[in-house]
């Protein structure tokens, strides 16, 4: 799913008004989309550890269902209303030529919020259950239906960036969610529906407090995508911060796709005995290797290359890129740790600690920026990427402390 990014990234830079369009699609369109869809992102883990038997899986669907559907009309209710306005000049205060772009492309991506609920709620069905390959498999899925409007759009010529990578994005998640929902009918069917009964009953109000942490976690989380376009645009070079952010976040986000996707199996294999000490020792390793990935990338011509020929930078903007993956260095050991110490946290259920540690990202990375508008001299996109890394260390550091205070017997 991490290269989805790049790849829209990549079309949308060799079309008409590149800088624009990558500007309002990393800028306003992805952090906007992000916000609305924060309710229901961490139903992933929630339907991981909590779909353990029919009467658990029919609870947490139909919050699935309510709360999509809600946020399906706040999103049309943003693109259709002078709150767009609002958000994006008073707000974010980004730069005017990319607010009727974007625009735009948030309305075509209005078919997100509910293929993401859909999709991820089940993708937890079958992790719980062990069917984990088919989630890979619906990946593909959604990565040939971005491959096909992406190519549709570059072939034609004429189209504007983004609206190709609006309508690619948006295709991929709905044809995701179609496929996971036709694999997961009958695992439903056959293993949910037979599963034992667990002791505990879930309870509305035990879902409610094992989740809306969660929901405030996410919020936060995505919260700073947003903090980061405002932040972005009251710096240097505001338009090709925002069109190098699209590519270099993507691009981050892949290195450390690896360790972000280990918080699912911390959580859904700790039941099992013994696993503790084996699930620590492939941290060590997944850590180390991503790592040395990110180092190999960064210190060799694979990332001239990457931002100038895949991702199609201008050279000003891939040489910015460049300097600025020195910053980011430490994003994939640091996915990884944090994937470890948050599924132990999620594990026990005291889901509290997760959302303290969000806070402390977010104080953290405000007053990074607050300290880079207020320095005024260096690019945002320096500012934006070591905000992030120093940020999401705090937060790893946090996490830390939290799970060494849980009961061993938990974990």
């Amino acid at each position: 799913m991490s290269i989805e990014t790049p790849m829209v990234s990549a079309v949308i830079a060799r079309l008409a008004n590149a800088e624009t369009n990558l500007a309002a699609f990393s800028g306003i369109v992805f952090p906007l989309a992000f916000i609305i869809e924060a309710p229901i992102v961490m139903l992933l883990s929630a339907s991981t550890a909590l779909s353990k038997d029919w009467p658990s899986y029919h609870k947490v669907w139909k919050f699935m269902m309510i709360a999509s559907g809600i946020l399906t009309l706040l999103h049309l209710i943003i693109v259709l209303t002078p709150l767009y306005d609002f958000i994006v000049r008073d707000l974010l205060g980004v730069p005017e030529q990319i607010i009727a772009p974007a625009r735009l492309g948030l309305t075509i991506m209005l078919p997100w919020v509910w293929s993401i609920a859909y999709r991820r709620f089940h993708q937890g069905v079958l992790i719980r259950f062990g069917h984990s390959r088919l989630v890979s498999i619906g990946t593909g899925v959604r990565l040939l239906a971005d491959i096909l409007v992406l190519s549709m759009g570059y072939l034609l010529g004429n189209v504007q960036g983004i609206v190709v990578g609006s309508a690619a994005v948006a295709a991929g998640v709905v044809a995701e969610a179609v496929y996971i929902g036709i694999v997961a009918h009958p695992v439903v069917k056959l293993e949910v529906r037979t599963a034992a009964l667990i002791a505990e009953t879930l309870t509305t109000r035990a879902f409610f407090a094992f989740y809306l942490p969660l929901v405030m976690t996410a919020f936060l989380s995505f919260l700073s995508s947003s903090i980061t376009s405002a932040a972005l645009s009251r710096m240097p070079l505001a338009i090709e911060s925002l069109a190098i952010w699209s590519a270099l976040n993507g691009l981050n986000f892949s290195l450390r796709s690896p360790g972000v996707a280990y918080n699912e199996v911390v959580v859904a294999l700790l039941d099992e005995a013994g696993s503790y000490k084996a699930l620590r020792q492939f941290a060590w390793k997944l850590l180390l290797v991503m790592s040395l990935v990110i180092i190999l990338f960064t210190a060799t011509p694979i990332s001239g290359f990457w931002f100038q020929r895949l991702t199609a930078l201008k050279p000003a903007l891939a040489n910015l890129a460049q300097q600025a993956m020195w910053l980011a260095l430490p994003m994939p050991a640091l996915a990884t740790a944090q994937s470890w110490f948050q599924g132990i946290i999620l594990h026990s259920r005291k889901t509290r600690s997760i959302t303290e540690s969000v806070i402390i990202f977010l104080t953290s990375i405000s007053l990074a920026y607050l300290a880079g508008i207020a320095w005024g001299k260096t690019a945002g996109l320096f500012v934006g990427v070591a905000g992030l890394t120093l940020s999401s260390l705090v937060q790893v550091a946090w996490l830390w402390l939290r799970s060494r205070k849980l009961p061993h017997e938990q974990i």
